[in-house]
């Protein structure tokens, strides 16, 4: 019976409950939050269409397709807006462009309203967006199969993309190849927990004290490289987190445990595949392809495994992207995921990690088990290694110029305003022609590190820092000043920086109060910032010197652009080359001018 499946042999698909006549088979989630077969046994008849339908007992006669060996296409997506709104490249919304205008039925998952994935199948082109980009979770597939058959068998067109192995249950529960579908996966490494992602979810909305509206995973504002996940959050807030910063991707990605069991036996790996077509990351394509195909903004590597799949990628899908064939070994390097099954990397106790989460939240625990197995350096190594890198920093940054070597010696271990902590990576790596001013009780304080005076070698700007009596320049992530940079900081006034960007050139930021950066703000060369307006007063009821200014997460300033005091550039803004700001930049949108105005909205870039 089904259900004597082990943990490692089922892939949770659930072909076997669509396929069931009488309604024998329902699924339970276990510890993990994984879909388990249960069989009812005084409904069940003993037919065995449910083992019929099982891709893991069938794997050996499902895995045959015309081609050995695929043939290999890299591509991306002419239409900007789509490639940045997609997982890699854009192919699979070519594929269902062409689809929709056949009037085929397009199926693959999407997110519910609870932030769990379904698949579903649809013939509105509207969904597009929807089905659109990868997600990281196992979704629920109940139902999918019994509605693309009566789809086929009624005459309909469908084309289906899904894991490897729910294509491989798709072929088993239909016992026979239909003219009409086109069958598409990816390469796939694993499936993740449900549970675990919802103890994500849980976790950053008590972080932001706000419900998640907007998910978009692999997200290209950071860059595709950065594996960064953009979530915004009903009160506006939102969050791109790094595979470093992301909770659940270093759930699965460094411990290892967020995995289906059945994926570390996969038997979907190698060739020939079973779908029609794969398609996933180009990782490597910087190697073997021109920049056309990159520019870190996702490249797609399309596989086509049989003759229908390559007849489906023709001139008329071709017409929405930049394609080329490419060799079959340029395809392996940098998607092992292809012929390797996945393997923890450290010796996790799996079932005391998942008792552990069901009490705690997922911050803890993953830190703690983090640590505990040295996937990240004990205090001791994690020490030297930041030691060591602010030698090699400063060294490098003096340009072999000792003075400048000295003076970044005494600034980081001696001057009583610079509060750094080496051994825990906050620093100051300083460049030659860099001054400072010093008031009273002033303090800079450094969670990461600081570059300031980041310059070409021939360039002889001077930056210049200047901190009055109690002012503070509170660095907590890493960012770097470029040189001729001028900032000051006014008598009990704070400048905060979150880290994670940097300014150009010439900038010149004056805080007469407050100013705060947020994650990833980038900064073009001779901008303005001020929050104050010196000590002048205008005849105005409510008029202030000083009105504080916050330039938002992943806000772009570009060249000359001046920011007035009281400007809240909220997340994803963009300030153009020239404008004059007085009033807030609303979040994703661009303005222009003197003064600025709105020229577009709902805009995104990649730093």
């Amino acid at each position: 019976m089904i259900d004597k499946l082990t943990k490692g042999e089922c892939c949770g698909c659930n072909a076997c409950g669509d396929i069931c006549p009488k309604g024998a088979i329902s699924f339970s989630r276990d510890n993990e939050g994984f879909l388990y077969p249960v069989i009812d046994h005084e409904k069940c008849i003993d037919c065995g269409l449910c083992e019929k339908a099982c891709p893991s007992i069938n794997a050996t006669e499902l895995k045959k397709n015309d081609f050995e060996l695929p043939k290999c296409f890299a591509a991306v997506n002419k239409n900007l807006e789509v490639r940045f709104d997609s997982t890699s490249g854009g192919a699979f919304s070519a594929l269902a462009k062409k689809a929709y205008k056949h009037k085929y039925y397009v199926g693959g998952a999407v997110w519910n309203e609870d932030w769990t994935v379904s698949q579903i199948i649809t013939n509105d082109r509207h969904d597009l967006e929807r089905l659109r980009s990868s997600k990281y979770i196992q979704s629920d597939a109940q139902g999918l199969y019994k509605k693309i058959k009566e789809l086929l068998v009624a005459g309909e067109k469908v084309l289906i993309c899904g894991t490897p192995c729910q294509i491989a249950a798709l072929k088993s529960f239909l016992r026979k190849d239909y003219e009409n579908q086109i069958t598409v996966d990816f390469i796939c490494q694993y499936v993740n927990s449900p549970f675990v992602w919802n103890k994500y979810i849980e976790q950053i909305e008590k972080e932001h004290n706000s419900k998640v509206v907007y998910i978009k995973d692999k997200n290209k504002e950071l860059g595709w490289r950065k594996l960064c996940n953009k979530v915004v959050f009903e009160n506006g807030d939102v969050r791109y987190d790094t595979a470093r910063e992301n909770y659940f991707r270093r759930c699965y990605m460094g411990l290892g445990v967020a995995s289906r069991p059945a994926c570390y036996e996969c038997k979907f790996k190698g060739f020939p595949r079973i779908a029609d077509i794969t398609i996933a990351d180009f990782w490597g394509v910087e190697k073997y392809l021109p920049k056309e195909f990159d520019g870190n903004l996702g490249t797609s590597l399309i596989l086509c495994n049989s003759q229908k799949g390559l007849d489906y990628l023709d001139d008329e899908v071709c017409k929405s992207l930049l394609v080329t064939e490419t060799d079959f070994k340029n395809t392996l390097g940098g998607n092992t995921a292809l012929t390797v099954p996945y393997n923890p990397p450290v010796k996790v106790n799996r079932e005391q990690f998942y008792n552990d989460l069901h009490n705690s939240d997922i911050k803890k625990v993953l830190e703690d088990y983090l640590l505990k197995y040295h996937v990240i350096k004990g205090p001791f190594l994690h020490k030297c290694k930041n030691i060591a890198k602010f030698f090699y920093l400063n060294y490098q940054s003096c340009r072999g110029n000792i003075f400048t070597f000295f003076k970044s010696m005494y600034m980081n271990f001696f001057c009583k305003h610079v509060k750094a902590n080496i051994s825990k990576g906050a620093f100051i790596v300083l460049y030659p022609h860099c001054k400072f001013t010093f008031g009273k009780n002033s303090r800079i304080v450094l969670g990461r590190l600081l570059h300031l005076g980041r310059t070409y070698k021939t360039d002889k700007k001077v930056t210049y820092i200047e901190l009055r009596e109690n002012a503070l320049l509170d660095v907590k992530g890493d960012y770097a000043f470029g040189s001729g940079c001028d900032v000051q900081v006014f008598k009990d006034a704070v400048f905060t920086i979150d880290g994670g960007g940097d300014t150009n050139m010439n900038v010149e930021i004056v805080c007469g109060q407050s100013i705060h950066f947020q994650k990833y703000v980038y900064i073009g060369r001779n901008v303005i910032i001020r929050d104050t307006n010196g000590e002048h007063y205008l005849s105005r009821q409510g008029y202030k010197t000083s009105r504080p200014v916050v330039i938002g997460t992943h806000a772009w300033l570009c060249d000359r652009a001046t920011i007035m005091p009281g400007v809240h550039v909220y997340p994803g803004g963009i300030v153009g080359a020239n404008a004059y700001v007085t009033s807030n930049v609303e979040a994703f949108t661009m303005v222009s001018g003197n003064p600025a105005r709105v020229v577009d909205e709902e805009v995104y870039w990649k730093s």
